[in-house]
Parts: structure tokens; C-alpha cells; sequence
């Protein structure tokens, strides 16, 4: 494919696992936190080429994977109104929630629509007037723009019958919740390529400084996760921390500024619930009070649902890369992508998805570790 058969040619990826391995000489643990990272990760055996000293272990970055329990049970209620469309991103209606998930929700009835923009749900409410129509708006800062624009452009026509169950999260918040925690092993991180095409890296200069930790932004093909690694393990061997940027065909230290402002116009910073992990102060967004008339969660008195996590599930040791998915023991016997005890065994970006894809099998890795 053209502009992406270099960034996965296996004559490049050798060479820089070489060099990796030749610049080595301590054990380091590294983290990618974007789901697609992973699945790269697992897809190509990266972690097999590598030498045995780095170890890579995965972030909370799959926004299916962290949305809380609580607001898929908020979208199942929703959806179960006789006058509302619920409207929602595909992966989301398997994702489990106390009870059931959207998908045997739509079964048994209710109106739920797959979109693949939050544009179409604007469509949708104005080609629907006599109906409340809800968006479940989900995400990291990639999607907040766009969502945000769903509801600008619902108050800029008077629209008054769309509004939008939020559950955005923040990048930056939960690499520092996980650094802070007397759990946590990571000397190095991957930040998440496309949540800086929109947000830029100044963010992680803060993270740097606090903890002497280095940030490399990343991309989504091999080559790029193999440079990445690279670029930590250099700096960490020489006892540097400071931010990098692999991703520069695609990622600026400022970001999408106008996409920037968009968000900042309809979002405000929130304490947020992150799914596996529990609240971590400033790491969401939520519709500002000038966009209240927006907010399903106010509209329809949702705060009152609240629920806890299955027992038996084990992602958010997971999500915070203090186990592997192959270290539950539910994993592909009990919990498989057709019956999901949690979202990471959901997502297209989850973690446990990615294991059950191509790490459930011994000898399955082969792409670029032949």
C-alpha cells in the first residue's frame, strides 16, 4: 500500500530490533497506551524480536475498553425509552454491561443506530423530530472534536431534540495517575499517535519533568513502534528523559489548534470515571453549562445509575499494564469476543482481543518474527 509498505517492511523492522538489542543493557518496561498500538504490537510479534530485556506492556488506551460500567447500564436505559434513538459507534453495542449490552437491547426492540460520525446523528434528529435522539459520545481527545461539533451544530440550528451521554477521556491524567501509583513498573511510554495529531505533545513535557520519565509520541505501524522503542530505550540507557516525536508525518508539538478550540468551546475538564481503574481527577471532558441543554446525563437524571465491575474480570490490572491477558483465567475459555465478561475482550482496540487474535495459539506469531 502506497505511503505504508515501508513502515512495515520486515528488513526494516529487523534492523532496528537489532539496534534496540544492540543498545540494551539493562531490563526496561515500556508501555504503549494506544489499543491499535497493541494490536500492531500482537499482529506483527514485536515483543518476540525484541531482546528479552524490554518488556512491553499495554496502557488504557482503547476508549471502549475504559468507558465505565455505568454508561453502557445509561445507554441500555436510554435505549429501552419508547420515544428515544439511541445512536451509537459499532463497537460499542457488544461491550457488557451489568445486565446485558446494547446489542440484545436493540434485539428485544429498542431503536439503537450504528454510526460511523457523529454527524449522522445530527441527520438522524432532524429527519426525526417527533423523537429524542442521543449520541453516545465517547472517546479520547481523537473523537472530542468532532462530537463536539455534533452539539455546536445542534445549538447553532436550534435542534432540540439531539443531546449526548459523554464519557470523554484524557491521555496525560492517566499516565500520571499510573506513574503515581506504588504499583506501577513503567520506565517509558509510547503516547498515542493520533491523539496527538489533535492535541500536539506539550502536554507530556509536565509528565517528563515530574518523573523523570521518557515520552516518545508514536505511530501505529511496526517500523514506527519498533523506532519508538528505540528512542526510549537511548535515552533511558543514557539516564536522559525528555518528550520525542517518532510520529512526524503526522503529529506537530502544537497539534490541531482549531480543532483545539472547538473542543474548548463545547467541553470543560472533568473528573472522570475511567472503567477498570476507578476516578482520576481531570481526566475527562463533559458538555459545558453552555451546552447543558445538550446533556443527556442532565436531561434524562442519569447520575443515579452506578455499578460495579464483574469479579471475575481481571482488565483493570490489565489496563494499567500490571498483567497480561493470558494471566486471567477466564481468558479464552470463559471470556471470548462473542461472550465478553469485559470491554478489552470487546474492542477492536482492546488488549484481550488482541491476545485472543493472535497470542491464544503457541507458535502463532510468525509476520515479522520469522
Amino acid at each position: 500500500m502506497k505511503f505504508l509498505d515501508e513502515y512495515r517492511d520486515a528488513r526494516i523492522a529487523r534492523t532496528l530490533a537489532k539496534e534496540v538489542a544492540a543498545n540494551t543493557t539493562r531490563d526496561w518496561v515500556l508501555m504503549e497506551i494506544c489499543g491499535g498500538q497493541t494490536h500492531t504490537i500482537m499482529r506483527y510479534g514485536l515483543d518476540e524480536i525484541l531482546p528479552k530485556q524490554i518488556e512491553l506492556v499495554h496502557g488504557p488506551g482503547c476508549p471502549v475498553c475504559v468507558t465505565p460500567l455505568e454508561t453502557i447500564d445509561k445507554a441500555i436505559a436510554l435505549a429501552l425509552h419508547p420515544d428515544v434513538i439511541l445512536v451509537s459507534y459499532g463497537d460499542m453495542l457488544r461491550v457488557p454491561g451489568s445486565n446485558s449490552d446494547l446489542f440484545r437491547a436493540k434485539a428485544e426492540g429498542a431503536d439503537v443506530r450504528v454510526a460511523y460520525s457523529p454527524s449522522e446523528a445530527v441527520k438522524i434528529a432532524r429527519a426525526n423530530p417527533d423523537k429524542k435522539v442521543v449520541f453516545l459520545a465517547i472517546g479520547f481527545e481523537t473523537t472530542a472534536p468532532a462530537n463536539a461539533m455534533a452539539a455546536w451544530l445542534a445549538k447553532r440550528d436550534g435542534l432540540k431534540n439531539l443531546s449526548l451521554l459523554v464519557s470523554h477521556v484524557l491521555v496525560p491524567p492517566a499516565i500520571r495517575a499510573l506513574l503515581a501509583t506504588p504499583e506501577n513498573r513503567v520506565q517509558g511510554f509510547i503516547a498515542p499517535g493520533h491523539v496527538c495529531t489533535v492535541m500536539g505533545y506539550s502536554e507530556y513535557e509536565g509528565l517528563v519533568r515530574d518523573f523523570n520519565v521518557p515520552i516518545v509520541v508514536g505511530g501505529f505501524e511496526p517500523v514506527d513502534l519498533l523506532e519508538a522503542v528505540l528512542m526510549l530505550v537511548k535515552q533511558l540507557e543514557r539516564g536522559e528523559a525528555r518528550v520525542e516525536n517518532q510520529y512526524v508525518r503526522s503529529v506537530t508539538y502544537q497539534g490541531n489548534v482549531r480543532a483545539q478550540e472547538v473542543v474548548r468551546e463545547v467541553f470543560e475538564i472533568a473528573d472522570q470515571k475511567w472503567r477498570g481503574i476507578g476516578m482520576i481527577p481531570n481526566s475527562g471532558l463533559r458538555l459545558s453549562d453552555a451546552y447543558a441543554d445538550y446533556d443527556a446525563n442532565r436531561i434524562f437524571d442519569l447520575d443515579l445509575i452506578s455499578a460495579d465491575e464483574p469479579a471475575e474480570c481481571i482488565s483493570a490490572k490489565v489496563l494499567q499494564g500490571l498483567r497480561k491477558p493470558t494471566d486471567c483465567p477466564a481468558f479464552a475459555i470463559r471470556c471470548t469476543p462473542e461472550n465478553p465478561l469485559g470491554a478489552p475482550m470487546v474492542s477492536s482496540e482492546g488488549a484481550c482481543a488482541a491476545y485472543y487474535h493472535y497470542r491464544r495459539h503457541a507458535g502463532s506469531l510468525t509476520k515479522i518474527a520469522v
